[in-house]
């Protein structure tokens, strides 16, 4: 199982790698650039401080980051680094906007054990270890967290079934981490995302006590050859039952 140095290091370097995102964010746009190379710069140079970090600091430990060359000899690792350094690139890519985040997990025989997500334009950090706290039950109308264009067809099945209230985000790591922050209360994916889309977040949801799952209810685990994972179900305990009941039954047609 995970240590307390891989709970803190992983806090560390997506701590330090959102700072250096911000850096360059404002100090691009402060020189003219256009969105196409803010977002780009930010995916290589997150992405190239991640690497050297884990290298560093976990030399025998595999890595899978969404923006650099797979090495599948990471399958035949017990643990392995989920990475993705630029979180919600679009969301980056536009002054102003908060809602983007980096994704930094261990996850040991496909298991998430530790992981933090920091979303660096508010200066939060949220990891495994100390756990978040979760708010109380707000009461009223659960919150469903969906994405800022079309919602996928589980959040509409879901807020459905529950009456939910929409809320519009950016990134999966600030869709999820509303959830834990209690600006939400659920947020369910379907249609596609990679696992570095939804590892890190998974591991900050479990260790502060939310539900998080497959769509159908069935366990995540990671470290495939493929990377795909196009579905996700992270919600406060509460709307855990009714939630994947309603989407087994989309499932199940």
């Amino acid at each position: 199982m995970a240590n307390p140095r891989d709970h803190a290091i992983s806090a560390r370097i997506a701590t330090d790698a959102g700072r250096l995102l911000v850096d360059i964010r404002e100090r691009l746009f402060s020189q003219g650039a256009d969105s196409w190379t803010v977002k780009d710069t930010g995916d290589l140079e997150a992405h190239r401080f991640i690497a050297e970090e884990l290298k560093k600091e976990f030399p025998e430990d595999g890595v899978l980051s969404e923006e650099g060359r797979d090495d599948l000899s990471r399958l035949d690792k017990e643990r392995v680094w989920i990475v993705d350094p630029l979180d919600g690139t679009r969301e980056f890519g536009e002054p102003g906007r908060s809602d983007w985040a980096v994704h930094v997990a261990l996850t040991e025989n496909g298991v998430p054990t530790a992981g933090a997500v920091a979303l660096p334009a508010i200066e939060t950090t949220l990891s495994t270890d100390p756990a978040p706290q979760l708010p109380p039950p707000h009461g009223g109308r659960p919150k469903m967290v969906v994405s800022r264009s079309r919602a996928p067809a589980a959040a509409m099945i879901v807020a459905e079934a529950l009456g939910a209230e929409l809320l519009a985000l950016g990134s999966a790591g600030a869709k999820a981490m509303a959830v834990v922050l209690g600006h939400a209360d659920i947020y369910a994916h379907s249609g596609g995302q990679y696992e570095w889309d939804n590892c890190a977040p998974a591991a900050v949801a479990l260790a502060a006590g939310l539900h998080a799952s497959r769509c159908d209810g069935s366990p995540l685990d990671y470290n495939y050859e493929d990377p795909w994972l196009p579905d996700l179900l992270i919600c406060r305990q509460e709307f855990k039952d009714e939630a994947v009941a309603a989407l087994r039954r989309a499932i199940d047609g």
